[in-house]
């Protein structure tokens, strides 16, 4: 059993920049990648951006060049450093974990809100 806490989330300005960080408890030395999600209200949950644990990561179109990723595998961390804000940046982020190969892990969500 893996545990996912968020931390970061909050209100921000266009062009702002927020830091999302995720601590895993439990099983953690197994996970595979590690990353977040967002869904914002009346849409689906889409992808974000993933780390592995050899640090590889990847990133959806509409993040790239303004969001990175990375990963304390030391301490089951990842973080994800948000740049250029958008208000289309707008939801709740969630973090995710993939544990043994198998296990989809997700936290609680925290909500992040990009106006003036």
């Amino acid at each position: 059993q893996v545990q996912l806490v968020e931390s970061g989330g909050g209100l921000v300005q266009p062009g702002g920049s927020l830091r999302l960080s995720c601590a895993a408890s439990g099983s953690a030395l197994s996970i595979n990648y590690m990353g977040w999600y967002r869904q914002a209200p009346g849409k689906l949950r889409e992808f974000v951006a993933r780390i592995t644990s050899g640090g590889s990561t990847n990133y959806a179109d509409s993040v790239k060049g303004r969001f990175t990723i990375s990963r304390d595998n030391a301490k089951n961390t990842v973080n994800l450093q948000m740049r250029s804000l958008k208000p289309e940046d707008t939801a709740v982020y969630y973090c995710n974990a993939l544990v043994g190969g198998w296990q989809n892990y997700w936290g609680q969500g925290t909500q992040v809100t990009v106006s003036s």
